[in-house]
């Protein structure tokens, strides 16, 4: 909301009508092809292995089932460092594709990485499990007698996918695609490196190119359109639908493949995992492992110490904050205290760049008027006191990941019963005692969960990390892309590396969980 306000408070300066002139339909044109391009792009890749893993049996289901939420691990912007570093004139593949055949320059083609189809191809690399694991939950949850009838009735496993399977799961895949291209709209560092023009580009072009702030939240708000055209078609495409789950769910009974088909999906479900995951992560240890020795120097001891500082923080004011909301949500069930929590957490919807603009405009503000304010009274000069400090950081990752503390809160808040409440009340403790002494005991799974993942999130915020971080302060985010910009790639795989390595940690939960699931189906 102080994005929209900010942009339209100030007017229209000249540098709008020279966006609106010159970049603004290209910044239109590529967000809207990005969006359609990952959505096609998730839906193929989530969507056919999920059914696969769900639904079907084949050699290495099981590993496969949990090795295609590797992926996950790996931001969007290190897989595009790392694949240009394979794929570029002189890297790996064309330098053997020349030895090999004796080929020169412009003696063959080769598909251009950095370009628009390179971004959509990196994005739906590492989105896809966001599709992935929603309609795999839903695929296993669906009435197996429903799907035999559709086989009795003479269909084919296709038809019976494209007929039955896929309408049921309609609402899963709708609400994996629109994560995923959440995240599309949200990410910097690919399109950026690509040299895609896209609203989080033209943000950064305007407010460091032009200085022009203003211009920037204008483009911000601009953004949030497509944010909220997103919400919106998602609720009319199930406007008029209702889904309701069989009252009696039979053991799943998998189509056995044999032969020629299960090596086929096999080698699919591989190469999945391989493009998203394996051969990039080999390529970040390669490079990486290449002189071990800068693993203990200085400027990266002090690049992790300042991201787990900043993610360390960020965890424990989204937790607490999380905590407070959920808790007090339980005792106050009511509409406003509801809607309250719900607006709370929707700063995981809007993309980082947004956020920052929106964090910034205030501070901003405040720190003029504290300056003037000493300025006249004092005759001396305040300075910055917010703007480009830890502060405003921590404060900007709150807003963004709140949402996902909250959610593993509630859901560990949910399954407590409210009768335990009540017995605590009745033998005199208050709330603050109830939380202290029943809840927080029974919530210490959903807790470390919530730490772990906004943790994680922030160790891998590229955008609003770059806007707001303080003069001469780096993190392993950062320090890569920067190092990655300036076609240092080798240089840029250790701190690389090191995101993958820990962003494998929420991955591991989700697979334990997912592998209980399985092994109970």
């Amino acid at each position: 909301m102080l994005v929209i306000v900010g942009s339209l408070a100030g007017g229209y300066s000249p540098a709008w009508g020279h966006l609106v002139d010159t970049v603004l339909a290209d910044y239109v044109v590529n967000s809207l092809l990005l969006m359609l391009g990952v959505g096609v792009g998730t839906f193929v890749l989530g969507v056919s292995a999920a059914w696969l893993t769900a639904m079907c049996e084949f050699p290495g289901r099981r590993l496969f089932s949990w090795a295609l939420l590797l992926p996950m691990a790996m931001p969007a912007y290190i897989i595009a460092y790392t694949y240009t570093g394979m794929l570029d004139y002189a890297g790996p593949v064309q330098s053997l594709l020349r030895e090999s055949f004796g080929w020169g320059y412009g003696d063959y083609w080769f598909p251009r990485i950095r370009s628009l189809g390179g971004a959509i191809c990196m994005l739906s690399l590492v989105l896809y499990p966001y599709v992935y694991l929603l309609v795999r939950v839903a695929f296993s949850e669906q009435s197996t007698a429903v799907l035999e009838a559709s086989r009795s009735l003479g269909k084919t496993p296709w038809q019976t996918l494209f007929l039955v399977a896929l309408p049921m799961a309609r609402p899963a895949i709708a609400a994996g695609i629109s994560l995923a291209l959440m995240e599309t709209l949200a990410d910097y560092g690919t399109v950026a490196y690509f040299g895609v023009s896209a609203f989080t580009t033209g943000i950064f072009r305007t407010w460091y190119g032009l200085g022009e702030l203003q211009t920037a939240a204008q483009l911000a708000a601009f953004l949030l359109l497509f944010v909220f055209a997103l919400f919106a078609l998602g609720r009319y495409s199930r406007l008029r639908l209702r889904f309701h789950p069989a009252s009696a769910r039979q053991e799943s009974r998998r189509i056995q493949l044999r032969g020629a088909r299960a090596a086929l999906c096999t080698l699919l479900a591989l190469a999945i995992v391989s493009a998203g995951f394996i051969l990039p992560a080999l390529q970040l240890a390669s490079w990486a492992f290449d002189d071990p020795a800068r693993a203990l120097e200085a400027p990266f001891l002090d690049l992790v110490g300042n991201s787990f500082m900043l993610a360390a923080m960020a965890a424990l004011c989204c937790l607490f904050l999380a905590l407070l909301l959920g808790y007090g949500r339980r005792l106050h069930p009511g509409r406003l205290e509801t809607v309250a929590v719900r607006v709370s957490s929707m700063g995981y919807a809007v993309p980082g760049t947004v956020i920052a603009v929106g964090v910034l405009i205030p501070f901003a503000w405040l720190d003029n008027g504290i300056d003037s304010l000493a300025r006249e009274w004092l005759g001396v000069s305040t300075g910055l006191l917010l703007s480009g400090s830890l502060a405003a950081l921590v404060f900007a990752y709150v807003v963004r990941f709140l949402s996902v503390a909250l959610q593993s809160v509630e859901s560990g808040l949910g399954r407590i019963r409210p009768a335990l409440d009540e017995s605590a009340r009745s033998l005199g403790h208050s709330p603050t005692q109830v939380l202290r002494r029943v809840h927080l005991p029974m919530l210490r799974g959903s807790l470390l969960t919530a730490l772990l993942l906004v943790f994680v999130d922030v160790l891998k915020e590229l955008p609003t990390t770059l806007i707001l971080r303080p003069f001469n302060f780096s993190t392993l985010a950062v320090r890569a892309h920067e190092l990655a910009s300036d076609e240092r790639l080798a240089d840029a795989a250790l701190p690389a590396l090191a995101i993958v390595l820990i962003g494998l940690l929420p991955v591991i939960l989700m697979t334990r969980n997912l592998s209980r699931g399985d092994n109970n189906a």
